[in-house]
Parts: structure tokens; sequence; C-alpha cells
């Protein structure tokens, strides 16, 4: 097994917002599905993380349950900062589908979707390395919330004024980069050894930021408050490919 295979396994899982543009215009006018796949994915990430980042054998004896806290409290304010800056340069309204009026700046927007995707892809990375298979559940997970994220993010840039081509060109872009992320993620667990399940936490920690932060706020703006029901799906879809592995 080697770091090419987590590329590999990177760029299916991102590869997913390819889908999302496609379908950013014929759910242009049909909000409510888009946020009901928004709460979907979200659930198959929380149940990731639940499972497969930080299950409850990571908290094994006092000394490690307070280092893999840590990582789960560091990973979640690394992400919550660089958050706030992309925010405040225009990346704010990238999961939007109502960024018409205000739509903001594409390149943020870009930053933006790059920052939410690269703990996912650097976690495939990780358990690939620690557990030396792919981990299905959290690749369908990860392949499934993509995919909303690349409709809003579609008809958010569109607003902002991209191209399709040029949004086409973004998201191939954005693969690669979390596709090298997932590579990264191999290495390093895999050069740390026994330590990978903190670096699991830090990254599980960023991914419970971003759905908080924004995924989940976007979903029942759209969704409603079916989206709930959705999410508990969502959940129980990964937790079954979590166990059945």
């Amino acid at each position: 097994m080697s770091a090419w295979y987590a590329v590999l396994w990177g760029a299916l899982a991102s590869s997913s917002l390819f889908i999302g543009q496609a379908l950013a215009d014929p759910l242009r006018d049909s909000r409510t599905p888009t946020g009901l796949l928004m709460g979907f994915g979200a659930g198959t990430l929380i149940s990731a993380v639940g499972f497969q980042l930080v299950p409850e054998e990571s908290f094994g004896h006092d000394a490690t349950a307070v280092w893999v806290g840590a990582s789960l409290g560091a990973g979640a304010l690394t992400y919550y900062v660089a958050d706030r800056l992309v925010d405040a340069r225009g990346g704010g309204k990238r999961q939007r589908l109502d960024a018409g009026e205000d739509p903001g700046s594409p390149w943020a927007m870009y930053i933006g979707a790059l920052l939410d995707g690269v703990p996912e892809s650097f976690v495939l990375g990780t358990t690939l390395a620690v557990g030396g298979a792919i981990d299905v559940a959290f690749l369908a997970a990860v392949f499934v919330s993509n995919v909303p994220q690349g409709v809003a993010g579609t008809q958010s840039l569109r607003a902002a004024g991209a191209s399709s081509r040029h949004v086409l060109s973004g998201w191939a872009i954005l693969t690669g980069v979390c596709a090298a992320f997932a590579g990264a993620g191999y290495v390093l667990s895999d050069a740390i050894a026994n330590q990978g399940v903190y670096v699991e936490a830090f990254a599980g920690g960023a991914v419970l930021t971003m759905l908080a932060d924004s995924m989940m706020p976007e979903a029942f703006r759209y969704g409603g408050r079916a989206v709930g029901l959705f999410t508990v799906l969502g959940y129980m879809v990964a937790a079954v490919l979590a166990v059945a592995q």
C-alpha cells in the first residue's frame, strides 16, 4: 500500500463535486431537495467522525483521552479561525443557494470550498494508513456530502460572476488539491505510526466544526424541519456501512 492509493481515493471522493455542478441547473428552482441532501450528507459525516475518527477506544486511558480531546479541540479551533478569515474576504456564501444579491468573491469561495474539503480528504489518507484499507463508510460519507456542496457552490459561484467553464476548472483544481491532502494524510499517519489517532481526532474536530458552522445551517435553511430526519437517515446508513466492514 502506498500514498498513491490515498491520492486516488481522495480524488474519487472529491469528484462528486462535478455531480453537484451537473445538478446545479436542474435544482436551481428546487432548493428543498438540495437542503435535504445536505442534511443526509451531514449525517453521514457525523457518523463517520463517531465511528471512525474518534471512537470510544480512542479514550483508552486518561493520558490518551486528554490528548485526543486536545487534538479534537485544536482541529475545531484551526478550522474556525481559517473559516473566519475566508468569510471576511468574501467566501462566506459558498454554500448559499440564494447568494445572488450579495454573492461575494469567487476566489474566496473556492478557497472556502477547499477549506471544507481538506479535513475530509486528509482523513481518507489517515484511515488508509492506520487501517491498511480504505474506509468504505467514510469514503461514502465524503462522496455524498460533496454533492450538495457542489450544487450550492456552483450556484453561488455563478451568482458571483464565474462562468461554467471557470467553475469546472475550479472544481478540477480543488479535486487535485484534495487528492494531494489525502496523500499527505497517509504519509503523516504512516510516519508517526501509533500516533495516528491524534491526527484523526484533529481532522474530526475540523469536520464537526465545518458541519455546525456552514453545512447544517444551510441544510435547514433550504430543507426545513425534515432535514433532521434526513440527517438521522444519513447517520444510520454510514453507521451500517461502518459496522458491516
